[in-house]
């Protein structure tokens, strides 16, 4: 298949790149991990965190899952998935910044609007999983009703991002460390339609763009 001779030529570049003579990056990276942030992702294969931050091996630690939804905390959990990823993240890794990064156009949000149900004649797992997010539903449909459906979605995709961060302050040691100052929580979101990373700001509770956009001739923005 011509996908997989692509990826493998990728792996001849990243070779090439990084172990073809100065492997001074990996020289380091054998000794262990300290990157700077966890980033919490979609798994959508068009928002790679990687890829969008320009970060390079070792600089981010990322968990992605559908929707980028972090759950509350719940001690003694059975299964506790993304949970476990954030602890390594916090207390073996210590990082001190964690970004929920989502997206637009988000398939996990967009089977939250459709309603319970609606993914399961499907999926097996989708729904129970977006349930996460439900909160946020509720509200755009009680705030935003009678809008489009674009806009409420739009709307429900940076909803579940603040909820994410509201359900990181759950855990008493991601607490713990946000209000001594040594760790800081980010929400952003990269709108695909308009080349956009914004930032949400608890204070307004609104997203804002967090690059500028570059201007070309004439002093048009690009």
């Amino acid at each position: 298949m011509a996908d997989i001779a692509e990826f493998l030529d990728g792996f001849e570049r990243f070779r090439e790149r990084y172990f073809g003579g100065d492997e001074s990056v990996f020289a380091r990276l054998r000794q262990g991990q300290s990157p700077q942030a966890l980033v919490i992702s979609c798994c959508d294969s068009r928002a790679d965190p990687g890829m969008l931050l320009g970060a390079g091996p070792g600089d981010i630690f990322v968990v992605r899952n559908v929707a980028n939804l972090v759950p509350p905390y719940r001690k003694n959990a059975e299964l506790p998935g993304i949970r476990a990823d954030i602890e390594f993240a916090v207390k073996s890794l210590n990082v001190e910044r964690i970004i929920v990064l989502g997206h637009s156009g988000c398939g996990g949000i967009g089977a939250l609007m459709a309603g319970a149900g609606v993914a399961a004649k499907q999926f097996e797992f989708i729904d129970e999983w977006m349930s996460i997010a439900t909160a946020a539903r509720e509200r755009v449909l009680r705030e935003r009703a009678g809008e489009p459906p674009a806009v409420q979605g739009k709307a429900c995709e940076q909803g579940a991002i603040a909820l994410s961060l509201e359900n990181l302050m759950t855990f008493p040691w991601i607490r713990e460390r946000v209000e001594a100052g040594t760790m800081t929580l980010h929400g952003w979101y990269f709108d695909m339609d308009a080349g956009d990373l914004m930032g949400y700001s608890a204070e307004t509770g609104r997203f804002a763009a967090l690059v500028a956009k570059a201007r070309g001739a004439g002093g048009q923005e690009k």
